[in-house]
Formats: C-alpha cells, sequence, structure tokens
C-alpha cells in the first residue's frame, strides 16, 4: 500500500534514508509538490525528477510551506531541517507526517536544541519498525506503508556472480557510527578492523577483494588511509559501481554494521553480516538472517 497525498504536498528532506523511501511514492500524477532538499536528498531528487528542488536556505522553507496542505518529511540526524520544517508546520496548522527509515533512535530523531516536535502521524514500512514506533511514541498514530524503494533495489540487483571462492568480491557498506565505545577510534573504523581480523574464519577468502562503498554524508577521502595501510596484505579498495544496486550485484558478500544498505543485500539473496565488533552494542536491525562476524567462528553461506 502506498500513502494518499493531501496538496499542495511540501516534502521536506536532508539525509539519504528517508528520501530514498519517500521519492518512489511521489511518482503520482498531477501531484503537486513543493520539494525542500538539501544535503545527498537534494542530488537524490534531482537524479529521480532532473530538476533541482529548493535547498531549504532563507525564505525558502517558509515559501514551500506557505497554503500547503500537508507536510512530509525525513527524519535524519545531520540537519535540523526537517525538525525546523515540522515546527514550521505545527506553527501553521499545516498536517505533518515524518517518515522513519531505520529501527534505531526513534525518539532523538524528533528532538533538536532541547525542543521535541512530533508529526501528526509517523510512517514506517514494516511491522518490526511500526512496533518500535508505537512503544516510542506512546498514543502517536502510526502508518505503515509498502517500501517501494527496498522493492525497487533489491529487483535491480543482478543474480550472484558465479565465480570461484577467491575471487568472491566484498561489498563492504561504510556509515559513520558516531561513537568510539569509550577506544578513542571512531567506531566505523573499528569495525572495520574487525572484519578484516576476522573474514577468513567467517569463510571469506584472504584473496577476495574487497571494496569499500562510502555513505552518501561522508566526506571524500575519509578512508584513503585506511585503504592504503591494508593494501600490503589485501585487496581493498573503493568501490566504483554507478548505483548501490550494482555494486551489491558485484559482489557475493556483504557487509556493514546497521546499514540499510545490508536489508537490501538480504533481501536480493547476498550472505549479509554485520561488522561491528564483540564490544559494541548488538545489531540492531530486525532481519533474522544478518549474521554478526565473530572471531574464531565459521558460519556457512
Amino acid at each position: 500500500m502506498s500513502p494518499d497525498f493531501r496538496a499542495p504536498l511540501a516534502v521536506v528532506c536532508h539525509d539519504a534514508g528517508a528520501c530514498n523511501v519517500i521519492l518512489p511514492w511521489l511518482r503520482q500524477p498531477g501531484l503537486q509538490l513543493r520539494p525542500v532538499m538539501d544535503g545527498p536528498a537534494a542530488a537524490l531528487y534531482r537524479s529521480h525528477f532532473g530538476e533541482a528542488a529548493t535547498s531549504g536556505r532563507g525564505t525558502e522553507l517558509d515559501a514551500a510551506l506557505e497554503g500547503a496542505a500537508m507536510l512530509l518529511s525525513g527524519t535524519g540526524w545531520a540537519s535540523d531541517l526537517e525538525h525546523r520544517a515540522r515546527q514550521k508546520a505545527r506553527a501553521r496548522g499545516i498536517f505533518s507526517a515524518a517518515v522513519v527509515d531505520h529501527w534505531v533512535n526513534y525518539p532523538m530523531r524528533f528532538e533538536r536544541h532541547g525542543a521535541t516536535v512530533w508529526p501528526d502521524e509517523f510512517w514506517v514500512t514494516d511491522a518490526r519498525a511500526a512496533e518500535i514506533a508505537a512503544l516510542s511514541f506512546p498514543g502517536a498514530v502510526v502508518r505503515c506503508f509498502d517500501n517501494l524503494y527496498l522493492q525497487a533495489e533489491a529487483a535491480a540487483v543482478a543474480p550472484p556472480p558465479g565465480v570461484p571462492p577467491e575471487q568472491a568480491q566484498v561489498l563492504y557498506v561504510l556509515e559513520p557510527m558516531r561513537t568510539d565505545w569509550g577506544r578513542g577510534v571512531p567506531g566505523e573504523f573499528q569495525a572495520l578492523d574487525h572484519f578484516m581480523r576476522t573474514r577468513v574464519a567467517a569463510g571469506v577468502s584472504a584473496r577476495s577483494p574487497i571494496r569499500l562503498r562510502p555513505h552518501p554524508s561522508e566526506p571524500a577521502g575519509k578512508y584513503d588511509r585506511w585503504i592504503a595501510a591494508q593494501r600490503r596484505h589485501a585487496d581493498v579498495a573503493l568501490d566504483t559501481q554507478a548505483t548501490l544496486a550494482a555494486a551489491i550485484g558485484a559482489s557475493t558478500w556483504v557487509v556493514g554494521c546497521e546499514s540499510f544498505a545490508l536489508v537490501i543485500a538480504l533481501t536480493a539473496g547476498r550472505r549479509v553480516f554485520t561488522s561491528l565488533p564483540p564490544w559494541a552494542p548488538p545489531c540492531r536491525l530486525p532481519q533474522p538472517g544478518i549474521v554478526r562476524l565473530r572471531a574464531g567462528a565459521t558460519v556457512g553461506a
């Protein structure tokens, strides 16, 4: 089931996650859109609709909300754009729905600078997310809609490549963890190191090529030094595929921490692992097919 919208519809996104979920829903004939996109969402909107959206700077957000019948917003962490949009919608009496695209950190998505602003409805895309939202936001309206993005991405992934084990590529999908678990090193680098230590015990050939795909929010060059350090004993490089589906399609294994890309890969029939180290909290993705890498353990396909 896809949502029905009130128009004119103001759509406000910054981070890639919710934007990816939202954009396929907007392909409805005659829908009056007022898009406000910044950060990674701006490029995603342009790739879907072939034109730029306003950025939300200055008075652009106010202009998009003026006379709007509804606000649909993402719930990213890297900006306060979506939070400000919900604040302004509430002040103007505009019906507001917010899309939670993952399974973690629900309450803090709606908190900025000590202010909590809920939408009129919380929108999710699976039963587990609906349960988490109902617990996180007591008494709130939670609605569940089809994840057209997940369906399309998984369908676009090619069948697993039939190659010898030593040529079976690993796709490592990166994401900023925003914690160091008390060890003084960013969590994403700890997880990478844990993967390199445990990959052979998990059944990955030491000769398998490893391709890193950075998160859209990460700066260019962030992993260059780490890659250079690995090249003495492993085939490690940045992924160069144009799309995530193509990157998964070229790979036998897909590894990461808690990225939604792991869910896409699992849906597409890949072997999927979370590389969170033993001292980190358990992976919060609810899909049972995601296996946790652990030292000395061999896992089946």
